[in-house]
């Protein structure tokens, strides 16, 4: 009895084992189908073939985004001309193993929900991964190496860069041979109504240096935009391109920005400056007309006109640059107001004598002292005027020395004009000379002679009459001034040279000397001054 009791018991216990085995064996294969069902393997194939999977997403990245992210940097170290696999190592930190190259590139991170997917370890599954992919790209640069496939690219680049400069420096200095042969076709000169500003010779060797400087900067710019090109062959040296080219780029982008931002101000400016181009043309005409006196203005001189218009075209100028000035870019910053203040101190300090020249070049034009061509004496200066500008007044003397006056010097000093009353008056300009006659000769006699005299010489007026003043009465002898009547101002030298040759001839044709005579008196009763030797006789 107690033996059956035992069997039925062991019977239970083998029937209860077997109904909980069963239900624990079906609980686990639900998890994993259910896992299976979850974490899908994504396969990491840079090359094609599969290295290994991503299951789990981590963050915002699903599992496929970081299966292509892990083959893409797989990619970027095959392209690495000189790749390195011991620079390929697990470095373990906090939370995952993370396979790094050269300690800087992080390939892929290794998660301990990676490794709960496929059953392992954290460092099994980053060993097995790094060792993966060390021989997927050792395997392709042994067998598709693309090293010696640059190395042509950039020869061929080369070459074609080459023949590119060539081609371009022949071109240029096929097209400066043209120019220099046709040059009198090209070069005629630069000249502005009578003004010559570059003669044609200037003008093409102007011309060619310029040439030279564009045959240079292009030179120059194809070799820069060719960098970028063999820059790019090389994924060490890839990065270099955007570099390059942003050179290039951002400042013609900004230059570009900003003309398109200063369009409404240049328009400004463009309106600005025609009204007050047009303000001036009828100024002008208006002086113009003065100065062709078809237009008199009580009390205003027609030569006035001309500085007077200058005085008011300097003045609008002035006031048009201050009314563009806000529109000019950059007019607004630090900088452009501090160079506009430093050479507004540089041009007062350095031009304090130019100013007051010009201010007395200004003063003088209304004075109306000289004109051009006038006989002037300034100082100790005596000449005919041949220019006067807003700094000086130049004079030609009779020996044709151009002698420079500073305007201020002109001013402060005392001008005869000796040609003013030749254009003022009938009679001319009055000349005369001196001579100084003993008193045994009649003046009469005197007087008759040097009208004669005066009569004979060239250049002078015959109406009025000369005339003889006596000047002077003085001890031994009188002074006998001859004034005579004259239009030619500037021929003065000649016309006293003249005149004392034909006196000359003229008192010696009367039997007059011309001479002042002096006397002296002999000393009776009283004893020499000049001591003798009384026993030699001699003067001691």
């Amino acid at each position: 009895m107690k033996i059956k009791l035992l069997r039925l018991l062991a019977f239970f216990l083998i029937l209860f084992s077997s109904i909980l085995f069963a239900q624990t064996n079906k609980k686990q294969t639900t998890d994993k189908s259910i896992q299976a069902v979850k974490l899908k393997g994504y396969p990491v194939s840079p090359f094609k073939d599969t290295l290994f999977y991503v299951y789990n997403n981590v963050g915002s990245f699903s599992a496929s985004e970081r299966a292509n992210y892990i083959s893409s940097k797989i990619k970027r170290l095959y392209e690495e001309s000189f790749f390195e696999k011991d620079s390929l190592n697990v470095i373990p930190s906090g939370v995952s193993e993370d396979i790094v190259y050269k300690n800087d590139l992080i390939i892929m991170s290794v998660l301990e929900t990676d490794a709960k997917a496929e059953n392992k370890t954290m460092s099994f599954i980053a060993k097995r991964n790094l060792a993966s992919i060390r021989k997927a790209i050792v395997y392709q640069n042994e067998n598709y190496s693309q090293l010696p496939k640059r190395v042509g690219y950039t020869a061929l680049l080369v070459l074609i860069i080459s023949l590119v400069l060539f081609l371009a420096g022949k071109l240029f200095n096929l097209l400066k041979k043209y120019i220099i042969r046709n040059n009198s076709k090209y070069f005629r000169g630069v000249s502005y109504n009578s003004i010559k500003i570059l003669s044609p010779q200037k003008q093409e060797f102007i011309f060619l240096r310029f040439f030279g400087f564009v045959k240079t900067v292009t030179l120059i710019f194809i070799v820069y935009l060719s960098l970028p090109v063999l820059f790019s062959i090389f994924p060490a040296t890839k990065e270099y391109t955007t570099t390059l080219l942003q050179w290039i780029l951002t400042p013609a982008k900004s230059v570009l920005m900003g003309l398109i931002d200063f369009l409404p101000s240049l328009i400004t400016i463009i309106v600005i400056i025609i009204i007050f181009k047009y303000a001036l043309k009828l100024i002008k005409f208006f002086f113009y007309e003065i100065k062709s006196e078809n237009i008199k203005i009580e009390g205003f001189y027609s030569d006035w006109a001309l500085p007077t218009f200058n005085i008011i075209r300097l003045l609008m100028y002035a006031f048009m640059l201050v009314i563009i000035f806000p529109y000019l870019p950059g007019s607004d910053s630090p900088i452009f107001k501090g160079v506009s203040v430093f050479v507004g101190v540089l041009f007062s300090l350095g031009s304090s004598n130019a100013i007051a020249n010009m201010v007395a070049g200004l003063v003088i034009t209304y004075m109306r002292p000289f004109k051009i061509g006038d006989y002037i004496k300034i100082g100790d200066v005596s000449g005919e005027v041949i220019e006067k500008t807003a700094l000086v007044t130049r004079i030609r003397t009779p020996k044709f020395e151009d002698i420079t006056i500073p305007n201020a010097t002109v001013l402060s000093s005392t001008s005869t004009n000796y040609s003013a009353n030749t254009q003022r008056s009938t009679n001319g300009l009055l000349i005369h000379t001196t001579v100084s006659i003993g008193y045994d000769v009649p003046w009469a006699d005197i007087h008759k002679a040097l009208i004669d005299a005066a009569l004979k010489t060239e250049m002078i007026e015959k109406e009025p009459k000369p005339f003889v003043l006596q000047t002077s009465l003085d001890d031994f002898y009188v002074s006998y001034q001859i004034n005579v009547y004259t239009k030619e101002p500037t021929k003065q030298p000649r016309i006293y040279s003249s005149l004392h040759q034909n006196i000359q001839d003229s008192f010696n044709a009367a039997g007059i000397e011309i001479m002042s005579p002096h006397y002296s008196a002999l000393r009776d009763g009283n004893a020499s001054t000049v001591q003798f030797d009384k026993k030699s006789n001699d003067k001691l």
